[in-house]
């Protein structure tokens, strides 16, 4: 049975509860941090990560009509990662299907050129292949999207970019805000923060985006399914079923489970069973061990570069 989508809700209040949610239990646990064990404050990693899920969702148009409305739901930074603008557009790009995990193209490709790969010292080896576990994903991989995203970034502004100039200044404000709360309003030192809550909830977000994607001669192998727990699947707002994200990208997520229920067969057989079962899964085969090289195998799959 085909599944039927319908048009999106005006107020789609699932989100706005959850967003509500997010929001409280950080400010909860923000507010109590010393009187609260050390060992609580990461269960705010969780509610962390779940909000940049939910900028996901803003950006692909939810959960109202009015763009700058969504947006300003989302507004404030838990991770202090990078611009809401910037991802979203990049995010967007990376939309455009027939170019998933090229390095070049695709702004959320992990691989590199072989040329690339080839010439690369021995520290960018170090670091890069550490980062193409799981384990490394989550160690080190929020660091290491850090400075690569951000030293493309100010490259280009200081070559006088305004439009990620203005990006990165919202940015600013959205960190200040993030900032004063914690720091000001709610007395928490930032490296306790930081540490406990901020980049665990980077680590956690990574997870999904691990084997997301990877290199296939057709472009429909490229997305993963993964069958997960609702541990996972609540905090990634279910695009473990990236291939029903990909389908649909403005499909709320609540209405997601029903529409990869009802093409289930079908959506497998798109993706060849590029299918996990369950994020344990994922663990156990790539915690210590990369689940491909990180030089992209077949450049032949990818469109020539000059293609538009």
């Amino acid at each position: 049975m085909a599944y039927v989508e319908t048009r999106t809700a005006r107020i789609e209040w699932p989100t706005i509860g959850l967003i509500a949610l997010v929001y409280a239990v950080l400010g909860t646990l923000v507010w109590n941090h010393a009187v609260l064990p050390w060992w609580v404050l990461p269960i705010g990693a969780y509610f962390a990560a779940l909000h940049a899920s939910l900028q996901h969702e803003a950006l692909h148009g939810h959960p109202t009509r009015k763009r700058w409305f969504n947006e300003a739901l989302v507004f404030v930074t838990p991770t202090f990662w990078l611009p809401y603008g910037r991802y979203r557009d990049t995010h967007l790009q990376h939309h455009h299907d027939i170019d998933l995990t090229d390095p070049v193209r695709d702004p959320e490709s992990y691989y590199l050129l072989p040329d690339e790969w080839a010439t690369a010292g021995a520290v960018k080896r170090f670091f890069f292949s550490i980062n193409h576990t799981l384990a490394g994903r989550m160690l080190i991989g929020p660091a290491v999207s850090i400075v690569r995203f951000w030293s493309s970034e100010w490259a280009l502004i200081l070559k006088g970019d305004a439009y990620r100039r203005k990006e990165w200044a919202l940015f600013a404000v959205a960190c200040a805000v993030s900032f004063t709360l914690v720091t000001v309003v709610a007395g928490m030192p930032f490296w306790k923060y930081y540490l406990l809550i901020a980049y665990p909830g980077l680590s956690l977000a990574l997870v999904r985006s691990y084997c997301e994607h990877q290199a296939a001669a057709d472009a429909q192998h490229r997305t993963i399914i993964v069958e997960a727990h609702p541990f996972w699947s609540l905090l990634f707002l279910f695009n473990n079923l990236h291939v029903a994200h990909h389908s649909k990208p403005a499909l709320p997520w609540y209405r997601i489970p029903d529409y990869y229920a009802a093409d289930r067969d079908e959506m497998i057989t798109r993706n060849n069973g590029y299918t996990m079962k369950g994020y344990s899964e994922i663990f156990r085969r790539y915690f210590f061990k990369a689940k491909e090289p990180l030089a992209y195998p077949d450049l032949g799959w990818l469109r020539p570069s000059g293609e538009k």
